[in-house]
């Protein structure tokens, strides 16, 4: 498989999907651990509705203005789940599913006179991360270091806003780039693969356990001509299951 590749393409598709993995495994953590799992899908298709709502004005796909759309979108979005989580917090995640729905539905209402429509839903969806250039690559990856410095350094200080409004930016970056299935998946897979390991070492764990399946899903769509975020979706639920085969047994034994 190796002399079937090319490195050019492949290498800097897995650091784009270890840069998305460097703030998802965490995140992932937290939103298990808040119990709300379908944020990260409700986020990421609301930044995907200010993607499609700045390409329905004919503004550059290029340009800033799509970023300050989709950031926008993403953190009016968080505002609003932050809100709703004070006042009916016992029915937030089904706030959740019908933001992720109403913006689901929004996009393909926006995109129904365009006749590449269909072709810029998938592209949203599935994501290009095999058409990522290093230059695309460098602008995410110095943002996720800020945000990863904050989450790490004044996590015990974060508020639920704080939270969200970061989460808003980090899944606004990666949808550009891996798409929102993937997102969600990058985002649950490998925090949940890792819920039995003890807490010092399941941070790791999960970023094992992302990068292997990024890994292998690149390989596997260049070699077979498949979808990229597709395939690394399914090594991902995978890997999580052999991963976690491994530590029920390993659990039991002890």
């Amino acid at each position: 498989m190796i002399e079937l590749v090319d490195w050019t393409i492949i290498g800097p598709a897995f650091v784009a999907g270890l840069v998305v993995l460097s703030t998802h495994v965490p995140l992932g953590q937290e939103v298990l651990k808040r119990g709300i799992i379908f944020i990260d899908l409700a986020i990421a298709q609301v930044a995907g509705l200010g993607v499609i709502a700045a390409h329905a004005m004919d503004w550059d796909p290029n340009g800033l203005e799509v970023q300050v759309a989709a950031v926008s979108a993403a953190l009016a979005a968080a505002i609003g789940l932050n809100w709703t989580e004070k006042r009916w917090p016992r029915i937030q995640e089904p706030l959740i599913g019908i933001l992720f729905i109403l913006a689901a539905t929004g996009g393909i209402l926006l995109l129904a006179g365009n006749p590449h429509g269909s072709e810029h839903l998938k592209e949203l969806l599935v994501g290009q991360i095999l058409w990522t250039t290093w230059s695309t690559i460098w602008p995410v990856a110095v943002l996720y270091g800020i945000v990863l410095a904050v989450w790490f350094l004044l996590r015990p200080r974060f508020g639920a806003l704080t939270f969200y409004l970061a989460f808003a930016v980090v899944v606004t970056a990666s949808v550009q780039i891996v798409g929102i299935y993937l997102v969600f998946a990058s985002l649950i897979i490998p925090a949940l693969a890792t819920t039995g390991i003890r807490r010092g070492n399941r941070l790791l764990a999960g970023y094992v356990v992302g990068a292997v399946s990024y890994l292998i899903g690149i390989l596997l769509s260049f070699v077979l001509d498949l979808p990229t975020g597709a395939v690394i979706v399914w090594s991902m639920a995978a890997v999580a299951v052999v991963v976690g085969l491994v530590i029920s047994d390993k659990r039991q034994t002890n």
